[in-house]
């Protein structure tokens, strides 16, 4: 297989940072830039350098909700953009296997930006083959549970139905799901996958997962009030602060993340992207006092 983590260059933002200050594990951010698998328009393999963009921009700052920074108290390590050929699926899944496989083989936590949601299959699947069934929590609008989409199984509306095939999940709780039709439903039921309803949402009504823990983050899952950037809106949809306070009662611990689903083309001023760099550092946060099984 290709393209694994040597091939990157490995960027450490934590210059200056006294050993001490650092907890462990680092995080490997990394790039998934393939749209191949988009069903109404590509954009999303732009999405990694926006967010990119964003997290480093000189609009903000590195600190996150909880008082931690990056580079100071959070080891951050960029290996950039995995090379995906973003036309030979098999290809990029084995390519993304290797590079999540490298990076836990170091001891790392993968944190990967999308791209389409379809790549969040063989991120789990390498994840869960290091530590064994996950405990995935999921935000979107779309349950992503199709047995194929217009004639694709690995289409991104596709992935989770792929990973409760794979036996890579113990449990699956999705929220944010505004747009579940009957062949989801079924296959909710079919899969026991916990949909908890958008109306009428709480944080309080998310269940708390024990590690290992996966969370899986598409922007569409926010209402486009505050992520428009996204290729298939749907209002009604969760706030960011509402996202946060989910993850806020989350205590098990965290194996591996993705944010997914940023088409800059859709936009407006890098809102969307300045969305998505915040939750990365809170998920960053999140991992670093958020350590137990239980």
């Amino acid at each position: 297989m290709g393209g694994g983590l040597e091939h990157f260059t490995v960027l450490d933002r934590g210059e200056g940072k006294s050993p001490s200050a650092v907890m462990h594990p680092a995080i490997h951010l990394i790039g998934l830039p393939t749209d191949q698998n988009s069903s109404f328009e590509r954009g999303a393999a732009k999405g990694p350098a926006a967010i990119r963009a964003a997290l480093w921009s000189d609009r903000g700052n590195i600190s996150c909700e909880s008082g931690l920074e990056i580079g100071r108290d959070i080891e951050l390590v960029d290996h950039g953009d995995l090379p995906l050929t973003d036309h030979d699926c098999a290809a990029d899944d084995a390519m993304i296997a290797d590079a999540i496989a490298g990076i836990m083989a170091q001891g790392g936590l993968p944190l990967a930006l999308g791209g389409d949601h379809a790549v969040t299959f063989p991120l789990v699947a390498a994840v869960a083959a290091h530590h064994g069934p996950l405990n995935i929590l999921h935000f979107d609008a779309h349950p992503d549970l199709y047995d194929d989409f217009e004639g694709n199984p690995r289409s991104h509306a596709s992935p989770f139905a792929r990973i409760l095939e794979g036996g890579h999940a113990r449990r699956l709780v999705q929220l944010g799901i505004r747009t579940l039709n009957r062949h989801c439903r079924e296959q909710a039921a079919r899969f026991g996958v916990e949909i908890i309803p958008m109306a009428g949402f709480s944080p309080a009504q998310v269940p708390i997962l024990d590690g290992p823990l996966y969370v899986s983050i598409d922007l569409d899952g926010i209402d486009p009030s505050e992520a428009p950037g996204v290729s298939h809106p749907e209002p009604g949809g969760l706030t960011v602060r509402e996202v946060l306070a989910v993850l806020a009662r989350q205590k098990g611990r965290l194996v591996g993340a993705d944010i997914v689903e940023l088409n800059p083309a859709h936009d407006q001023n890098a809102v969307t992207a300045t969305v998505a760099a915040k939750l990365l550092k809170e998920l960053a946060s999140f991992s670093q006092v958020n350590k137990t099984d239980f």
